[in-house]
């Protein structure tokens, strides 16, 4: 779409104002690489409009498109024009930290989105030995209800099934108050005082889980109606 403005915010529009291009920035950002990554982290973008948006940005320069050595598919790299749009991400999502959040609705309470989240923040520095492995309970869910981390120094895998591995900590929670959690609406220490979340593993990791399960960075913003 063009404006047929010399505004550089019409002209920056032109490139990053459609529909899922800030989300899939969002998610390269993230460090998703591969079409697959893409749709998991944008589980309502049809595979039509993905390929749109990722060739229009192609196109503007935003990423470089490369051919996966040996594979017939493609990794996606954001270049020094798309690392630049990560303070303007991060802008946004504190604009809707404060002013566009408002109640989350149940239907915006995404599993397998806060399970990707989650595998992201796991800081494997602050675990101690080769592996943990963290099992999530998801209280309020019939099906894939649960969930496993395996965390190793240089990788962090997600499971719905069983890995048949020790588990080192056990989180029994619903599904919203993992989100807040995640997302600092809530703190530990207060979902586990009014019953809404049941920690069970070594206090070494338990005591202060958010230094090795490190939150969103939008956590601490209060909404505009608490300031």
């Amino acid at each position: 779409m063009e404006y047929g403005q010399f505004c550089p915010v019409a002209k920056a529009m032109e490139i990053i104002g459609e529909r899922w291009t800030m989300l899939i920035v969002r998610e390269m950002l993230s460090g998703a690489t591969r079409f697959s990554e893409l749709q998991r982290g944008l589980c309502l973008i049809s595979p039509t409009v993905l390929t749109k948006r990722l060739a229009d940005l192609s196109e503007a320069g935003v990423i470089l498109r490369k051919k996966i050595p040996g594979q017939r598919g493609y990794e996606y790299f954001l270049t020094e024009m798309g690392q630049g749009l990560m303070p303007v991400v991060k802008q946004v999502g504190d604009w809707g930290m404060r002013w566009a959040r408002g109640n989350i609705s149940d239907t915006d309470l995404d599993l397998e989105l806060l399970m990707l989240y989650l595998q992201r923040s796991v800081d494997t520095e602050k675990l101690v030995g080769n592996e943990t492995v963290v099992r999530f309970k998801f209280t309020d869910l019939e099906k894939y209800s649960d969930w496993w981390l395996v965390a190793r120094k240089k990788d962090v895998d997600v499971c719905y099934q069983d890995p048949g591995k020790e588990v080192d900590v056990y989180f029994t929670v619903d599904l919203r108050t993992m989100t807040e959690l995640w997302m600092g609406d809530t703190t530990y220490r207060k979902a586990a005082a009014a019953g809404r979340l049941k920690l069970v593993g070594p206090v070494a990791l338990t005591r202060n889980v958010s230094s090795w399960l490190v939150p969103s960075i939008f956590a601490g913003i209060p909404p505009a109606g608490e300031i």
